[in-house]
């Protein structure tokens, strides 16, 4: 069952609020785009990559990537579980950081000291959820935090977040107003000097009720414009880009069998692709002058557009990282309450 079918899965961040809640628990269906094959079948029953701080599983024996027939393929706007493209190498100090984004900040004899680390293989990597936003082939570009595919604005989807800064005439947001829009008082933050809130997460529906109270006498958006303040966090990680998560693209997502000619402007954007996830000689693709990609990608982000490390930071989900999509939350907790108050009773064996 957990091999070929469901897998269980818990939320464990904000990135997918409104949808998705830290602290659901669900099941994720793998015959949605098809299970795939174990490639590393040496693991301890019911377990997915560790098992008391150790590794559990063995790499002695490796197969090569295959998926078996799902229902469909992945679409665009779908939730989908996939493994983290950068979670190939995890300091055990440290297992919920991204590795190569520490060794680009903090340089690879810093991250040395921090201690020994554990390479895993592709279906070993911890498990992420997010909405596919892009599709092999597609062209994505963010807009003013708004996602824009092959020259068309996405479609408005509920719950879609980004952060806005409230100015009000002095006086707080009272707590169960701020309830009542869905927020949770002890994650905003009054600011007497704004006065205001510096940053409050809302979903358009929700913005438009912000405006609407008496105390609230300004609100503006809190998008991202310093391109050079974050060269080394938004990917492709060139100060020459000018890219920031909220003004990022275009970018061609690239699909099995396209050939791309290889230039200094985008040999960045490819090149792990080439290395890390294709196993490819990139020396002989640069002499060649060009690349033809082995498999599909996939272009992620989450709902909560300001508060979701995503494809923005990362870069390209392979299609072979893919594990499944969401299909059942059976319990859902807030670790902020105690029990029973702490159960959301309301997405208690819910579909999706």
């Amino acid at each position: 069952m957990n091999i070929f079918f469901f897998q269980a899965f818990k939320i464990p961040s904000s990135s997918m609020e409104r949808t998705l809640y830290t602290g659901d628990h669900l099941f994720v269906s793998k015959l949605a785009y098809g299970p795939r094959v174990p490639q590393t079948p040496l693991t301890i029953p019911f377990t997915h990559n560790q098992i008391f701080g150790k590794e559990s599983y063995s790499t002695l024996i490796q197969n090569d990537y295959r998926r078996l027939k799902g229902f469909h393929n992945v679409r665009r706007g779908d939730c989908v579980v996939f493994g983290f493209p950068n979670g190939d190498t995890v300091l055990r100090k440290a297992p919920v950081e991204d590795y190569h984004a520490l060794v680009r900040i903090l340089g690879k004899d810093k991250v040395a000291s921090l201690g020994d680390y554990v390479v895993r293989p592709v279906d070993k990597k911890d498990h992420y959820v997010k909405r596919c936003v892009a599709l092999p082939g597609d062209t994505l570009e963010v807009k003013d935090g708004m996602v824009w595919i092959n020259g068309r604005k996405e479609e408005a989807r509920p719950g879609v977040q980004l952060s806005y800064r409230v100015v009000t005439n002095g006086q707080r947001i009272n707590s169960k107003t701020v309830e009542q829009l869905g927020l949770n008082p002890s994650e905003i933050y009054f600011d007497p000097s704004l006065p205001g809130y510096p940053a409050m997460i809302l979903t358009a529906e929700m913005l438009e009720k912000v405006k609407s109270l008496p105390n609230v006498t300004a609100v503006s958006d809190n998008l991202e414009r310093d391109a050079s303040a974050v060269s080394r966090e938004i990917f492709p990680y060139t100060e020459d880009s000018g890219w920031t998560r909220d003004f990022f693209g275009p970018l061609w997502i690239p699909a099995k069998g396209a050939t791309v000619k290889l230039t200094a402007d985008n040999l960045p954007l490819y090149e792990r692709i080439i290395t890390a996830y294709e196993h490819s000689d990139l020396q002989q693709a640069l002499r060649d002058g060009e690349y033809t990609f082995k498999q599909d990608y996939y272009f992620m982000m989450g709902d909560n557009r300001h508060n979701s490390l995503d494809s923005r930071y990362w870069g390209f989900v392979p299609e072979d990282h893919i594990v499944g999509r969401p299909a059942l939350i059976w319990l859902s907790t807030d670790k902020g309450k105690s029990f029973p108050n702490n159960i959301r009773w309301r997405r208690f064996m819910r579909f999706l």
